[in-house]
């Protein structure tokens, strides 16, 4: 062995937020662990997504309210100043896109940090590149227990004719903005192109979305992405769907969503098709023997919370802990423009597509107690989709103010497969916009086939 080459017991390729939690865990379970990352250690999440991306979005809410106090409570100028959300970013997220304490924090906990580009390039083997490229001396990995591959995602660039050689962002640039632009079109209207158009046009930018689907976030309820668009259109966004018009701005931002590379990871060797947008996985995250693969690679979700829920499942089947295994009929998620979509579970398309038989009922938040209080701002709406034969929800959609603390109730409620009828016997705290949940319960109907029957008295009968 020479000293470009180390046995671990287990190699973690990519260390965003599920790649470094299951590496560190491991380590401080006592196993040897490599973790290899190319950029920075915490991965898109901490340095060009959640983290600073919300950041701006708080900034860009504060201002929103500021508008809306003449509606309610007097007067107030608000002026736009893009110099302290940068300034927050660079010196409280990213530390100035400086991942010294994430990496101090893995190798406390007894891990290894090697830096370069980790590809399997046999069983049981990561060989990586050093980050200067092809040029530098190559270290193999070996590994005793097996790889865990966390390799992530990067931002997908369609194949537009003349894009290639137009200068654009992705979500790195705008997160490192120091200026807004004058104008800025946004190719994407799901949550990432969505989330930045209405960051940016609060800050004075003329913003014009261009999204190719029928609508909005169109991978949500369409109730959602018609709801965002008018929202937009009243405070001056243009939003252009399915294509056929010509938009010109400043500044091209790309959101066209993600893609894995698996071919960059080399998943070959263990016998994986490259080919392929995302690595099976089985309900332990196995993708081969002695292979486990977690985050956005496996196609569960672009999601921190998914890539830290798998990387607990890994950490258990590796220590053999318990028997563990994924689900993912209520996954979560949660888009926060203003008004903020929750969602959780199938949508109505979803669960008719897989042949549940489907009841709907939809509660506008402006109709509830706690919107109509709130007022300025209280656009919105509980969507819940039962699957009537079962009678539990098979999916919810919260949108409106706080609609992802909302959801947290609609969560408990797909994921544990809680009946209609038990939703309906809870006591909901009144004035309350997670309130407006009882009174979407009621629109569904009659109770569902299947619920043994129970004393009407106590189904609440007023809303109060």
């Amino acid at each position: 062995m020479t000293d470009r080459e180390r046995d671990v017991d287990v190699v973690v390729v990519g260390m965003g937020p599920g790649g470094e939690h299951a590496a560190g865990t491991l380590a401080e379970a006592g196993l040897s662990v490599a973790g290899v990352e190319a950029r920075l250690v915490g991965g898109e999440c901490p340095y060009w997504g959640c983290v600073p991306s919300k950041m701006m979005i708080r900034a860009g809410d504060l201002l929103a309210e500021g508008h809306r106090i003449p509606v309610m409570a007097g007067r107030a100028e608000v002026h736009a100043d893009w110099a302290p959300v940068a300034r927050r970013i660079r010196d409280e997220a990213t530390d100035n896109w400086d991942d010294t304490v994430a990496a101090d924090r893995f190798t406390g906990m007894g891990g290894i940090l090697v830096r370069g580009h980790g590809r399997i390039t046999a069983p049981g083997e990561v060989t990586v590149t050093p980050p200067g490229g092809p040029g530098g001396a190559a270290q193999v990995l070996r590994a005793r227990r097996g790889i865990v591959i966390a390799a992530g995602s990067k931002a997908a660039v369609p194949p537009i004719p003349g894009l290639a050689g137009t200068p654009f962002w992705t979500n790195h640039e705008a997160i490192e903005a120091e200026q807004v632009p004058e104008s800025l079109v946004v190719l994407g209207g799901g949550a990432i192109g969505a989330e930045l158009a209405q960051v940016f046009a609060r800050f004075g930018s003329r913003v014009t979305v261009a999204e190719g689907a029928d609508r909005l976030l169109p991978l949500e309820e369409p109730e959602a992405g018609d709801l965002v668009a008018r929202v937009f259109g009243r405070y001056g966004f243009t939003v252009t769907l399915a294509g056929g018009e010509e938009v010109s701005g400043a500044t091209l931002l790309v959101a066209t969503g993600r893609r894995a590379d698996l071919a960059a990871v080399g998943v070959g060797a263990v016998g994986i098709d490259e080919r392929l947008r995302a690595i099976p996985v089985d309900d332990h995250m196995r993708a081969a023997p002695g292979v486990w693969a977690l985050g956005d690679i496996t196609g569960k979700g672009a999601f921190t919370h998914m890539s830290m829920y798998q990387a607990d499942i890994i950490i258990c089947d590796i220590l053999g802990r318990d028997e563990r295994c994924a689900e993912y009929h209520a996954v979560s998620r949660v888009t926060f423009t203003d008004p903020e979509i929750g969602a959780v579970g199938l949508t109505e398309a979803q669960a008719r597509e897989q042949g549940l038989t489907v009841r709907t009922s939809i509660k506008p938040v402006p109709e509830s107690a706690r919107g109509w209080i709130h007022k300025a701002g209280n656009d919105g709406f509980i969507k819940l989709v039962e699957d009537y034969d079962r009678g539990v929800l098979a999916g919810a959609t919260s949108a409106g103010p706080w609609g992802g603390e909302v959801l947290g109730a609609l969560a408990v409620a797909v994921h544990a497969a809680v009946p209609v009828q038990r939703l309906r016997e809870m006591i909901y705290a009144y004035p309350t916009f997670h309130r407006a949940i009882e009174d979407a319960l009621a629109g569904l109907g009659p109770q569902a086939r299947g619920w043994c029957p129970c004393d009407e008295a106590r189904v609440p009968q007023a809303l109060g």
